[in-house]
């Protein structure tokens, strides 16, 4: 399960064995995150750590990792509770008039608006935050698509710049966040996640972020943290418009552990089936398809010889649908997540957020979100896609339908 693909001068190989996605995502010192996926987001995440590697990514990643702790998920709750209290009120309003909309723009709304408050106290309705997410739609529309003459003529780490419209729209991202940043900077007595990456220092030099810094931080933040989850809401939900029975499974333990009230944060973690499947919905639509790294130097992998330079494909999409690693693998079977069905699983062929030292800081506070969002909304409202058969996904910055999904929303007398 470790295949070449094509011929190309730098040398491509899709990796699907367990085994070495683990070794390859645990040693990212050798495998760094590969030069193209760099570029493709350095305009707008800088010298983040999101695609650092090596003592600089150490240092971030150790002065960023309080912000996403145990006890910051439990005081992000509320802004988390008061976003979904506000998209409720916008899917009643749905209801009642009987439009249709677009369920991805809707989704990426949503997870904006929690990342928001989440990050800077404030709700996307603010100018500076609206046109933030106006302008993330755009790049994540522009960005992704690499050039194939490039990556089959050019050599490694080739430098190379980004289409004028990408650029452009990652200079007022990191403008409006700057202008967001410094109004939080000037506002005190708010406990939100700007306020413990302000806080966070260097434990060597007792140094703070410096305000560029911030900046690349905090756009790593606002990417990973409204477009993952808007991608696999977005398939969660199109998922529970054609499958009724999972619906009804979902509103009876939704019921029986919640009743009438609202979700709160201790109701998240007593949901089993809500949490099996989102599970399920990250398993067969991963939101990053492929997680790209490099050869840092000449090496072995799985017996082959590897050069420096080679480009190392890691593919959730096909590992999880890998008709060796699971049973039934083009099932939607949130059950398979079971305890007691834990030994049909392959270790390690289960990796939505990666694996090894650079799994996704933000995994569990997606976990608590996502939770809250499909508890709350399962309950209320009835979703219908108008043309379920024509859906198809597509790769692109995350794993998006081809076509926006149209929908029409029913409030649950």
């Amino acid at each position: 399960m470790v295949t070449p693909l094509g011929s190309s001068r730098r040398g491509i190989l899709l990796i699907n064995d367990p085994v070495w996605v683990s070794k390859i995502l645990t040693d990212h010192d050798l495998f760094p995150k590969n030069d193209l996926f760099v570029e493709a987001l350095e305009d707008l995440v800088g010298n983040s750590m999101f695609v650092t590697s090596g003592d600089t990514w150490r240092r971030q990643r150790k002065m960023v990792d309080p912000a996403f702790s145990h006890m910051r998920i439990n005081r992000a709750f509320d802004f988390m509770a008061a976003a979904v209290h506000d998209f409720e009120t916008r899917l009643r309003a749905l209801s009642a008039s009987g439009d249709t909309f677009s369920l991805d723009a809707a989704m990426s709304h949503l997870t904006a608006d929690v990342i928001t408050r989440t990050i800077f106290s404030v709700p996307l309705e603010g100018e500076a935050s609206q046109q933030v997410f106006d302008d993330f739609m755009r790049f994540e529309r522009q960005v992704g698509s690499i050039d194939i003459k490039r990556l089959l003529l050019d050599k490694p780490w080739s430098p190379t710049t980004q289409p004028q419209p990408v650029r452009d729209a990652c200079a007022r991202i990191r403008q409006h966040l700057g202008t967001m940043l410094d109004t939080r900077m000037a506002t005190e007595g708010l406990d939100d996640i700007a306020g413990a990456v302000l806080d966070a220092r260097d434990t060597d030099t007792g140094q703070p972020f410096t305000r560029e810094e911030l900046i690349d931080q905090l756009g790593v933040f606002f990417l990973a943290g409204h477009e993952t989850t808007a991608s696999s809401l977005t398939w969660a939900f199109y998922i529970l418009s054609v499958r009724p029975d999972v619906v009804a499974r979902m509103r009876e333990e939704v019921e029986r552990v919640v009743g009438d009230g609202p979700v709160l944060l201790e109701h998240t973690k007593r949901l089993p089936y809500v949490r099996n499947f989102f599970r399920e919905v990250l398993r067969l639509y991963p939101p990053i398809t492929f997680l790209p790294r490099v050869a840092a130097r000449d090496t072995e992998i799985a017996g082959r010889r590897v050069k420096r330079g080679t480009m190392l494909m890691i593919a959730p999409w096909s590992m999880h649908r890998h008709q060796k690693m699971w049973v039934n693998p083009d099932r939607f079977d949130p059950d398979r997540f079971l305890p007691e069905r834990e030994h049909e699983m392959t270790p390690g062929a289960y990796i939505p957020f990666g694996a090894g030292p650079r799994i996704c800081v933000g995994a569990a506070f997606a976990t608590i979100e996502t939770a809250l969002i499909l508890a709350t909304l399962v309950r209320g409202f009835d979703f219908t896609t108008l043309d379920a058969e024509s859906v198809r996904p597509f790769a692109r910055l995350t794993t998006r339908p081809a076509v926006e999904i149209e929908m029409r929303v029913a409030e649950v007398r």
